[in-house]
């Protein structure tokens, strides 16, 4: 969770801190109101190739996670493990140049 908020912060300054002006400003209804806002940030994060190089490099890890949070929906705890090899795993993912 770390990485990708690194990333976003890094690469999507203006989408992130658009996104965090309209959240400020609607409290009360920012879920709604801001959801397009919400959705170019995603975009933009995720279009970047270091995310990109994660997905493909560490898809086992976070499946295993994922398939973790799965059966364990009452108690996600039982999931560091799952969670804490995928992070290993994509804070070891290096860009090919």
């Amino acid at each position: 969770m770390q990485a990708a908020l690194e990333i976003t912060a890094r690469y999507c300054r203006n989408e992130m801190e658009e996104y965090g002006r309209c959240v400020a400003a609607s409290p009360a209804s920012w879920q709604r109101d801001c959801h397009r806002l919400r959705l170019s940030m995603s975009r933009c994060a995720a279009a970047h190739p270091i995310v990109q190089q994660i997905r493909q490099d560490c898809a086992e890890p976070f499946a295993a996670f994922e398939q973790c949070l799965k059966e364990n929906q009452a108690s996600v705890m039982n999931c560091s493990d799952h969670v804490n090899a995928f992070l290993l795993c994509a804070d070891q993912v290096k860009l090919s140049t």
